[in-house]
């Protein structure tokens, strides 16, 4: 049975919705959860039921949101630190923290370890897509903000492992993020990426922003710099669209007659653009996994993140990038 630890201590509401989502975590899936933390504050959230499958350890300092990520590697005793730790030490599979991400990067970078050949992990998230059931994953969307060519081709490398491990795609196709499709557009890493991207098989070339949502491909490849004004932007599209369509369907009692009638296409829409049911984004290239969730995560949030965590750590995701990353460099 996998063990999953929790840095209960994480996020912006405090352990209740993070316990709250492990706990309806266990009620769906098999697993051993370490909760990091404050165990005089998180015991009296839990049922008496699940305790068999809950350890604590105890953590009393917590890392805050506005705090250098450097300071993590100073202040062992946070809970992000030593849930970090629980993972390099193997008494945990997977650590899931929806607190300072900057702070589980690093942690999980230099304490767990990279992986034989990665030369950067890269932060993957799921973006979803105007075809019926289909989702791309776009990498790296903070990890590293600065890349050279060899990053971005180990990227695609990495988030077609996960495309196949993870999402179950047999076939992925991978694009180049840029402002051009042609080979000759881009700056010059991306142009310098492009040349070597074309050894793959499952390369379909540069795409441009208008195919982000698309479904055309479906591995997104860009630097880290690029991959976060991405996710932000369309994170802040979708809240503004949800805003615009509430005002307005309340000037009219036809449009609110219509929202009614339309209410199964916009809870399906919700779903679609809800961060909550993607739960976190994997830090692809540890020797790990490390799931890195949106602060202001609620427990279905959470509960989803752990199931990434279970469905990642299950895979032979890491054992698949090191051997195509070595075939990569003969």
């Amino acid at each position: 049975m996998l063990t999953i630890a929790v840095d209960a201590m994480g996020g912006d509401f405090g352990p209740q919705p993070i316990i709250e989502g492990t706990l309806q975590a266990l009620r769906e899936r098999q697993f051993k959860a370490i909760l990091v933390g404050d165990s005089k504050h998180l015991k009296p959230l839990i049922p008496e039921q699940f305790l068999h499958l809950i350890t604590f350890v105890e953590a009393n300092d917590i890392l805050d949101m506005h705090e250098a990520a450097t300071n993590a590697l100073k202040r062992k005793e946070t809970s992000i630190y030593k849930a970090v730790d629980l993972v390099r030490e193997k008494q945990a599979d997977a650590v899931v923290s929806m607190g300072h991400s900057g702070a589980t990067m690093s942690l999980a970078t230099l304490r767990i370890g990279r992986l034989k050949g990665v030369l950067r992990p890269a932060i993957a998230t799921i973006m979803p897509t105007a075809v019926s059931g289909k989702v791309s994953l776009v990498l790296d969307v903070g990890a590293n903000v600065d890349c050279k060519a060899e990053h971005l081709v180990q990227f695609a490398v990495m988030g077609e492992a996960y495309a196949k491990d993870i999402l179950k795609i047999a076939k992925p196709k991978i694009g180049l993020l840029s402002n051009g499709e042609e080979e000759s557009k881009g700056n010059e890493i991306t142009k310098e990426a492009f040349l070597s991207l074309k050894k793959l098989e499952s390369f379909s070339g540069n795409i441009e922003g208008n195919n982000i949502f698309d479904g055309s491909v479906d591995v997104i490849v860009c630097d880290g710099f690029v991959g976060n004004i991405l996710l932000k932007t369309s994170e802040g599209v979708a809240e503004s669209i949800t805003k615009i369509i509430k005002q307005n369907v309340r000037k009219s009692p036809l449009a609110i007659a219509g929202a009614v009638l339309m209410r199964k296409v916009f809870t399906i829409l919700k779903k679609q653009v809800d961060y909550a049911e993607y739960g976190g984004a994997p830090l692809i290239g540890i020797n790990g996994c490390a799931i890195i969730g949106h602060g202001k995560s609620n427990a279905k949030a959470v509960k989803n993140a752990i199931f990434q965590a279970i469905n990642f750590s299950s895979s032979n995701i890491n054992t698949d990038i090191e051997e195509k990353l070595a075939m990569l460099e003969q």
